[in-house]
């Protein structure tokens, strides 16, 4: 089975479950329309297609604004000009860590994730060759790095962590790969794909609850 045919089952594995993981800054939503007191916004999940897959990720710089020191998918808010989702996260890509859109197999998207930060995020799921020359954005990412599918997959890597914010105990997914903490929306984000790929595939999920 290709990379490609694995990401899809799991896509659709998704689109049928019931129970779709819920914690701090996931909203997922599909079917719900775009809401006025969120900005639409699209990234690109990019599997590099190897033997043993790996996903690109980004980290943004540590004095930025907004989101400082953070790791990310590529993309962001939608431009008026973005004909979709696709097109909006294949130009974030490209300006971000020069990715060229006709170097991207899209396989699917996953729906709309609304953040405590007021975007609706629509991932699309894409597969490239490895060995891209990938160049990060000055001033945007200050790194790219590539974790292993294998290792995502692997429960013990994956943990559950709490926080206050705004006087509540909230909840949240975190994975620390070499000198990197994925957290946030990006880890809830990745669960809920990496929990499809699982169920598809036979294999125990990835949630430690």
């Amino acid at each position: 089975m290709t990379l490609r045919d694995r990401l899809r089952a799991a896509l659709d594995a998704r689109d049928r479950a019931h129970d779709r993981p819920s914690f701090v800054d996931l909203r997922p939503d599909p079917s719900a329309p775009l809401a006025g007191d969120f900005a639409p916004a699209a990234v690109l999940i990019p599997f590099t297609d190897r033997p043993d897959p790996g996903l690109i990720l980004t980290q943004r710089p540590a004095l930025m604004s907004r989101h400082a020191g953070q790791v990310a998918f590529p993309g962001g808010r939608l431009d008026p000009g973005d004909a979709d989702a696709v097109a909006g996260a294949l130009r974030e890509a490209r300006e971000e860590i020069a990715l060229a859109p006709d170097t991207v197999d899209i396989v699917g998207l996953m729906g709309r994730y609304r953040t405590g930060t007021a975007f609706e995020i629509e991932p699309v799921v894409g597969v490239i060759p490895p060995g891209l020359p990938l160049a990060p954005a000055d001033g945007e990412v200050d790194a790219i790095f590539e974790v292993p599918l294998s290792y995502l997959l692997d429960p013990v890597n994956l943990a559950v962590k709490s926080m206050d914010w705004n006087g509540a105990e909230r909840h949240y997914y975190e994975i620390i790969w070499k000198d990197f903490r994925i957290w946030g929306i990006t880890a809830a984000i990745m669960v809920d794909l990496l929990t499809a790929v699982a169920r598809a595939e036979g294999l125990t999920e990835p949630v430690r609850r």
